[in-house]
């Protein structure tokens, strides 16, 4: 289990340098841009304009905050994504562009290399104690906001604001809980050869 802090993560340039991501986790932990087999990340997004392309790679995005993002994706119909909408997932390597909905937005996005990764990411929202069947071996769980206690088999996790909890092996069950109504993104990690 590992905690990753708001406060840990990497602000690097877009691959298209038409802004700034914040790096939340990667695999293989040194990997870059070009040899990742996954990486989380949170980006601000100030103006609309061509989203970078990522050969054999899918991705997931979610609205964190802002009014909206409209993408329009290459094979699929338009759509508008808000803080009230399930992510999005659609091929990286699919000509894409975003248009904001109002003023600007942070989203997350989950990416993984297609022939080694695959993944799911949902929004859960978490009100008093609530069980979670884990879906896959390998589990990331973002909080947006506010502040959720995760107990896995006794060992308990707390995530504030832009944490992330890493499980390399999720147990089939575990409990979050939140004092207040909260919202928290799960992305489900499955290795191709598993």
């Amino acid at each position: 289990m590992l905690i990753i802090r708001a406060a840990d993560c990497r602000k690097m340039p877009w691959k298209n340098g038409g802004g700034e991501t914040t790096e939340i986790a990667v695999s293989p932990t040194a990997a870059g841009i070009e040899d990742f087999d996954w990486r989380l990340s949170m980006a601000l997004v100030a103006a609309g304009g061509p989203f970078s392309t990522f050969a054999g790679v899918d991705r997931t995005l979610a609205v964190l905050d802002g009014d909206g993002l409209e993408l329009t994706i290459e094979g699929m119909a338009p759509v508008t994504l808000t803080t009230a909408s399930q992510p999005l997932a659609f091929p990286g390597d699919a000509p894409t562009s975003a248009a904001l909905v109002g003023g600007e937005v942070t989203d997350l996005n989950i990416m993984t290399r297609r022939a080694r990764v695959s993944h799911r990411m949902r929004r859960l929202a978490v009100s008093g104690n609530t069980e979670l069947v884990a879906e896959a071996g390998e589990l990331l769980i973002f909080c947006p906001a506010g502040t959720v206690r995760i107990d896995i088999d006794g060992e308990v996790a707390i995530l504030s604001a832009s944490d992330t909890l890493h499980l390399e092996n999720a147990p089939a069950k575990l409990h979050i809980e939140a004092g207040t109504a909260a919202t928290v993104f799960l992305i489900g990690l499955k290795h191709i050869s598993e």
